[in-house]
């Protein structure tokens, strides 16, 4: 397949290492990366985006073949693999980096995300309100390249070993059959 068919994602999700993690074992998926979006400060570096001056959040951008998994696919794990409902923090990660939020690059993933998340509020799947932003894409920075691959490299570091492990062992047992 040439790059023309494949489709993006930008969501945040808490830390871009957690992310990453979950989303880089997905049948489709062909490509992670780790970044900054949702802010204003051009070409920002980790300490800037931490320092919670710049607005942007920490995210993943991922490139996923249509053909193989579906954007809808896409969002189930993202609902599934971190908390919605706590406003920028993930666990003991705190600040607005961290944020839950959903990056769409067209209108009908626009669609799909409001749908998702009106479903999910419906149902009362999650005890409190989910505080997911859902924002129109608009620039994607791509994060130092030491982030890159960060849990597989340092399965066990303390961090990876105590937040990443859980998210990545809950992915295996309510989607096994998505992964590679």
């Amino acid at each position: 397949m040439t790059d023309k068919n494949y489709k993006l994602a930008t969501f945040g999700a808490g830390c871009f290492w957690c992310v990453e993690a979950v989303f880089q074992r997905l049948k489709g998926v062909t490509k992670v990366q780790s970044g900054y979006s949702g802010g204003h400060k051009e070409n920002p570096t980790y300490d800037q985006v931490c320092s919670e001056t710049t607005g942007h959040a920490e995210v993943c951008q991922i490139t996923f073949d249509p053909e193989q998994i579906s954007f809808e696919e896409l969002l189930k794990v993202f609902w599934k693999t971190h908390d919605p409902t706590t406003l920028n923090q993930q666990g003991a990660d705190k600040g607005t980096q961290y944020r839950s939020a959903i990056f769409y690059h067209d209108h009908e993933q626009k669609e799909i995300a409001e749908s998702m998340k009106a479903e999910l509020v419906a149902a009362k799947v999650f005890d409190s309100p989910i505080v997911t932003e859902i924002t129109k894409f608009d620039i994607f920075y791509e994060a130092e390249a030491y982030h890159d691959n960060y849990y597989d490299n340092n399965p066990a570091q303390p961090y990876c070993a105590f937040v990443i492990t859980p998210k990545v062992k809950k992915l295996e047992a309510y989607f096994a059959d998505k992964l590679k």
